[in-house]
Order: structure tokens, then C-alpha cells, then sequence
């Protein structure tokens, strides 16, 4: 049955907010679980973030167009519907309660770093929110982070909003305080190898949450394996969220740029078409 779309809006650059009438999936999400949708009947199938979802039965996503599948989502209106959305799938967040934690966001990650953040907040911990993007404009959901946080910190790569620099060097800072019961990480490959790196130097436990290629969603297909101390695991069945210091960061990198070239061909028939 398809989904209908009740409110979109542009985020920042390629950065899209949607909310989908799903009711059944609304009752049942979690912090940390994800969808897969596919927009058309023809479509590929892409996993996608759940930001929140409303007592009538509304799903908030985000995504980003960065291929051909999230700009034919991007090129649907209000009114109009999603062909499939798939969920919740993938293990919710273990949320401790009564702790002081640190949840950090690059980039995009604050989008599933957000119902991770509400939901440490809500169980009773003091939670501070660590945010950083390229340049303020790329920076995403900052209301609604200082809404699941006692405190919330910027870092630009540029010095255009907040601190100049890297949430890591952010992150340094809050850690040599001392006092952190707990790390949560969403972002680029490189900033949460970064922050895992940086927690195993405190001694501090960390949880990352993995946006691994996903096809099926349901481990059949094994292309979200990651390894995690020394064992493959499957993103969407065993994640997306795994012990930081136990990630083969490196490898997960290399795997996320397999179809880089595809994607690249797959944007320029996009651009033939007009979806761009």
C-alpha cells in the first residue's frame, strides 16, 4: 500500500525532510531503527533514517540525494506517495538511564543521532550533544538537538558557526573532564573512526551507529556484512549499531565506495531526466 506524503522541506544542500503516513510503523519505531524505502514501483530499495513519528501515524525521514533513488524520493510532493517503506528494521538503541552522555554528529549522522539523543534524555541521563558540518549551512536539526539535550556544542570545518574546527577536538575537551558514562556516534566514516579512536583512549565505552550498503534489509543478501571484533556482522540485522572500538573501520570505508563509479552514472541519467 502506498505511503502518502504529508510535509516535505528542504534541510540544506541535498539535504531532504519528509514525513510519510505509516501508522502501523509508527506505533512500533524505536531509537536507532531504520527503514528501507523504495520510492516507485521500480525502484531501488534504500535504507533511510527515522527521525520521529506522531501519535497520527506520521514517519519523519532525512536523506541526502546522493544517487539516483534519493532523487527520484526528492522529486515527489506533498500528496503524492511512496511506493514501500519497510520497518522498522535493524536492533533499537540500549538506552541506559541515569547517565551523563555524549551523543556527536557529522554531517548528515545528526539526523539518526537526533531519536538516539530524545531517548537518553527521556530516560534520565544528562545528555550533551556535539554537532559539526563542513560550514553552518550544512549544519542540520540543531533546533531539535537542543530540545534532546541539556547542552548541545558546534564545530564548523570553516569557523562560520561555533568553534573552528572538528568535533573531535570538541570531544577531547569534554573527555579529559572526566565523568562520561557513555559515547553515541553518527557521521562520516572518518570522524567515527576519529571518536572511536579517541573514547578507547579514555576508556570510555562507545556505541556507532553504521550506514553500510544495504539492499534486502533483512541479512539475506550479506551486503551490509561489517566486521566488529574480528566477526562479521550484518548492519541490518545485528545494527546499525555496534562497539565503536571494535569496528574495522577501514574496511567499512572501502566497502561504502564500492559502487562510487555507479553512483556517479546513475546521477548523471538523473540529470538527463531532470530529477537534478
Amino acid at each position: 500500500m502506498p505511503f502518502e506524503i504529508l510535509e516535505k522541506k528542504k534541510l540544506a544542500d541535498q539535504v531532504y525532510y519528509m514525513v510519510v503516513s505509516a501508522p502501523r510503523l509508527a506505533a512500533k519505531r524505536r531509537a536507532g531503527q531504520f527503514v528501507i524505502v523504495r520510492p516507485r514501483e521500480n525502484s531501488e530499495r534504500i535504507p533511510l533514517t527515522m527521525v520521529s513519528s506522531s501519535p497520527e501515524g506520521g514517519v519523519a525521514l532525512i536523506f541526502q540525494t546522493v544517487g539516483y533513488t534519493t532523487l527520484e524520493l526528492a522529486s515527489l510532493e506533498v500528496g503524492e506517495s511512496v511506493q514501500d517503506v519497510l520497518g522498522p528494521l535493524g536492533q533499537p538503541t540500549e538506552i541506559p538511564e541515569k547517565g551523563s552522555v555524549i551523543c556527536v554528529g557529522g554531517g548528515i549522522g545528526t539526523a539518526p543521532l537526533l531519536p538516539i539523543a530524545s531517548a537518553l534524555k527521556e530516560a534520565g541521563n544528562h545528555v550533551l550533544g556535539i554537532l559539526g558540518a563542513r560550514t553552518k549551512e550544512l549544519l542540520i536539526l540543531e533546533e531539535e538537538m537542543r530540545a534532546a539535550c541539556q547542552e548541545v556544542k558546534i564545530a564548523t570545518d570553516d569557523g562560520s558557526y561555533g568553534e573552528k574546527g572538528l568535533v573531535t577536538n570538541l570531544l577531547r575537551r569534554e573527555l579529559e573532564k572526566g565523568g562520561v558514562d557513555h559515547v553515541y556516534i553518527v557521521g562520516p566514516i572518518p570522524m567515527m573512526k576519529a571518536c572511536a579512536e579517541l573514547t578507547k583512549e579514555f576508556n570510555v565505552p562507545a556505541t556507532a551507529s553504521l550506514n553500510s550498503i544495504m539492499i534486502d534489509g533483512t541479512g539475506m543478501c550479506g551486503g551490509c556484512r561489517v566486521s566488529v571484533g574480528g566477526k562479521t556482522r550484518y548492519t541490518c540485522v545485528d545494527g546499525p549499531e555496534f562497539p565503536a572500538a571494535e569496528i574495522d573501520f577501514d574496511e567499512l570505508r572501502r566497502r561504502s565506495g564500492i559502487y562510487r563509479e555507479y553512483e556517479h552514472v546513475c546521477r548523471l541519467r538523473a540529470q538527463e531526466e531532470g530529477l537534478v
